[in-house]
């Protein structure tokens, strides 16, 4: 296959919501650019099933690194998917019935084209739930709806963080310490608002020293960067306030990817990002993951490269 003749479609958020300093799916668009592909934007509210061909409403876009004037689109049309060479799955979550049902409709094509991540795989490893596959390198862990589970959790761990088992960006999490009153009202606000469980995990102190971001491309560990929270937060999600610092693996991290690298090989996860607390892992991220352009400006690479080197290896 020809390089340039690469056809790519980005099924993403909006192009006018796009942050050029930070978001990854904008340098992997500018990469692929550089390369001579022809981009593709669309909504995937603008996903459709007809009649057994997956078609979306997209437009042709043109992105470059400027402020206010990042992209120029092209004349809206009705293209079919699998006439792509490559589709990103990069809108963000929440991972919801929505999303679950374009992984189902974008896996009817991937006989033909190369969907990134794997839409099935993406759907059997929400970000929460995949990381218990490798029980014995996380935190004490409980996923309930029950409230009394989540008291006899406390009683034991002491402080404890509850969070959204679906959630994303560190939106509703919250620390409780072991006196904390606030713990019925919070499980009456998750329950009420949702049919879902919640993720109960154990305190990490450590957080205060860096929540870290390492990014793997096919199942090798790239980079990575760590991201402190602010003074009186926990959450240190960039989106949450977090601040990014220069980072390298440690040998408990180097170990930790190399106990991921088989799986997400087996799955084609090609691009994920996971986080590491201390020496616990917390997240497999492989929805929409995030951190591109903070390592490449700590460590004066282009991961983005990277990525698309292994895509063009795979076709």
């Amino acid at each position: 296959m020809v390089a340039s003749a690469l056809k790519v479609a980005f099924q993403m958020d909006p192009m006018e919501s796009v942050n050029i300093d930070g978001d990854s799916s904008f340098v992997l668009m500018l990469e692929a650019q550089k390369r001579g592909f022809q981009l593709y934007h669309y909504d995937v509210a603008d996903l459709s099933y007809r009649n057994g061909d997956i078609v979306a409403l997209a437009r042709p876009v043109t992105v470059r690194r400027e402020r206010g004037n990042h992209f120029t689109f092209g004349q809206e049309q009705l293209i079919d998917l699998r006439d792509m060479d490559v589709i990103w799955m990069r809108q963000d979550p929440p991972f919801d019935m929505a999303y679950i049902t374009a992984t189902h409709l974008l896996d009817l094509i991937t006989d033909e084209t190369l969907v990134l991540n794997n839409p099935a795989e993406v759907r059997n490893a929400p970000e929460k739930l995949f990381v218990m596959k490798f029980r014995d390198l996380m935190p004490a862990t409980l996923i309930t709806r029950r409230e009394d589970e989540v008291k006899r959790f406390r009683a034991k761990h002491g402080d404890i963080i509850v969070k959204p088992l679906y959630g994303n960006g560190g939106a509703g999490v919250f620390h409780l310490k072991p006196d904390d009153s606030n713990l019925g009202s919070l499980m009456e606000m998750f329950l009420e608002s949702s049919r879902e469980p919640v993720m109960v995990q154990e305190f990490l102190p450590e957080v205060v020293r860096g929540d870290k971001r390492i990014i793997l491309v096919d199942g090798e560990a790239v980079g990575a960067i760590n991201r402190v929270p602010a003074e009186g937060e926990i959450r240190s999600n960039l989106v949450a306030g977090g601040t990014a610092l220069r980072s390298h693996l440690t040998e408990r991290e180097q170990e930790i990817c190399a106990r991921l690298k088989p799986e997400l090989k087996k799955r084609g996860l090609l691009f994920v990002g996971i986080d590491v607390i201390g020496d616990w892992l917390t997240e497999i991220n492989v929805t929409s993951p995030t951190g591109l352009q903070a390592v490449n400006k700590f460590d004066g690479v282009s991961l983005e490269a990277v990525i698309w080197d292994a895509v063009e290896a795979k076709l």
